[in-house]
């Protein structure tokens, strides 16, 4: 199998590559990225020599690029990961979300179905492979989890850019025998994740003493999920999920902001030698974000009956891990910060 991953530079989408390409020796695997900001080949370095992956670097807004890739490489199948996702960026320039997020995706199905059959061809096997969000379906009260059947209800331009993605998926399969498989996940935490979301970012602050902003008065609701039990549910879905159908990803582990910031600290406090409570003196209210979901919560049970998958990971040992990953990859995190890596790339591979 030749596979394209898009966004494979990213931070769910390296661990994805990681899996597939070590997993899956027999395959191919092409990792199709930008490299913006939040994509970096530092966390791939360990694949680089491996001979079942490839790095291209390229635009999924840029459609005659994109369709000149699948002429050439001619990909049996794609896991679409490729995405602006930082919700706060999202409302400072929705457009660029549009851009990439629909535009983009809209561009690989058109390019897949330009060298792929119809389902209903005898010539059958490929897979559209788009990881989606659970932003998609808006917000919850105190009580219930959002399901397959969950009627969407976007409320930044980010969840909004990403549901519209979702519905051309759908559509693509519906009008056009598109063979396509989808899946919505929660909050994911874990290592080589950008310091803008939250648990990188408290961490990067603690360690340098800088204020830790939280929305509001923390009492958002989020349903964590360790990326590495993400990219487990991804192999398996895109193995054996049934072409067509839409699979909840949640790490059954909600948490409000606040707590999770606090247990953070104490994390932080025994890591870094502090005395007990000293991060905790760093945490700072500020406005809450415009259009702020209050809760989510997923309901995986389609993912765990159908498909045996089960999130693996101890909340707070993984925590733990995940800041002792960035404590312990101090130039990883000064050069994504700085922008350096950036400009490397750029230089390796501009044409």
């Amino acid at each position: 199998m030749k596979l394209i991953i898009t966004g494979g530079a990213g931070f769910i989408g390296s661990h994805v590559v990681r899996i597939f390409v070590n997993k899956y020796p027999h395959y191919t695997i092409i990792n199709l990225d930008k490299l913006t900001y939040a994509g970096n080949l530092q966390n791939l370095q360990d694949l680089e020599q491996q001979p079942n992956y490839r790095f291209i670097k390229a635009d999924i807004a840029n459609r005659e690029n994109i369709f000149k890739i699948f002429e050439e490489e001619k990909p049996d199948s794609v896991i679409h990961l490729a995405a602006e996702s930082h919700v706060d960026r999202s409302i400072r320039n929705p457009l660029e979300f549009v851009t990439t997020n629909v535009i983009g995706t809209v561009n690989l199905l058109d390019a897949a179905r330009s060298i792929w059959q119809p389902l209903d061809s005898a010539q059958g096997g490929n897979c559209f492979y788009h990881v989606s969000t659970d932003e998609v379906y808006g917000s919850l009260g105190d009580e219930g989890k959002f399901t397959e059947q969950t009627a969407y209800d976007p409320h930044s331009p980010y969840s909004a850019s990403k549901a519209a993605s979702d519905h051309f998926v759908r559509a693509y399969y519906d009008t056009f025998k598109m063979p396509v498989k989808l899946s919505n996940c929660s909050n994911n935490f874990g290592s080589h994740h950008f310091p803008e979301k939250l648990i990188p970012l408290c961490i990067h602050n603690i360690k340098n003493g800088k204020p830790l902003p939280i929305y509001g008065k923390g009492e958002n609701i989020r349903d964590w999920l360790w990326v590495e039990d993400h990219a487990r549910a991804i192999d398996a879905i895109f193995h054996n999920g049934k072409v067509g159908d839409t699979y909840n990803i949640g790490g059954n582990n909600e948490w409000k902001n606040i707590d999770l910031v606090k247990l953070l600290c104490d994390i932080m406090d025994e890591k870094l030698g502090h005395a007990a409570g000293e991060s905790a003196q760093l945490i700072t209210y500020v406005t809450d974000r415009a259009g702020h979901d209050f809760r989510y919560a997923i309901d995986s049970s389609k993912l765990q009956t159908g498909l045996g998958w089960q999130p693996t990971s101890d909340f707070r040992k993984a925590l733990a891990d995940t800041a002792q990953w960035y404590l312990d990859n101090e130039e990883w995190l000064n050069n994504v910060t700085s922008g350096e890596y950036l400009k490397y790339y750029e230089e390796q591979y501009s044409r």
